[in-house]
């Protein structure tokens, strides 16, 4: 058998891998894409081997390195995805994309001294230890 069967086998996986890539919005559907780049890698990998008569199999070894880490980065990828889709509601990956916690944190005053500030100016509360202003979110939040 030629090289050129497999080796066009493994560019053609490739390309609907990356195009699974650019194109989906479901990360799942993205890691799964990310298996068949892995393949098509690993195709490749055993018909040079193959090819150049390599008396080691190193190609053949390495696609089983290959296929082990790829299993423990769609079982990462699975975890993750799974964590995200229970606390944000969905796996899209385009409404994904700010990953920070969204709280008041934002609107809030860049340095420390002027939350302090405020606080200083209300005065002692009834929450307030030993005579000392109570701290309230906004202070808190910037130190």
């Amino acid at each position: 058998m030629h090289l050129a069967y497999p080796a066009v086998l493994a560019a053609l996986l490739f390309c609907v891998g990356l195009y699974g890539i650019l194109a989906r919005r479901n990360a799942i559907l993205v890691l799964m894409s990310v298996e068949l780049m892995l393949n098509a890698v690993n195709l490749n990998l055993v018909a040079f081997d193959v090819w150049l008569r390599d008396t080691l199999h190193s190609g053949q070894a390495l696609t089983l390195f290959t296929i082990a880490i790829a299993a423990a980065e769609i079982g990462i990828g699975l975890a993750i995805v799974l964590a995200v889709h229970r606390n944000r509601g969905t796996s899209d990956i385009d409404r994904l994309r700010d990953t920070a916690e969204t709280d008041d944190a934002a609107s809030l005053p860049d340095t420390a001294e002027a939350g302090t500030a405020q606080t200083h100016a209300a005065g002692t509360t009834a929450g307030g230890v030993g005579g000392a202003p109570r701290m309230t979110k906004k202070a808190e939040a910037t130190t």
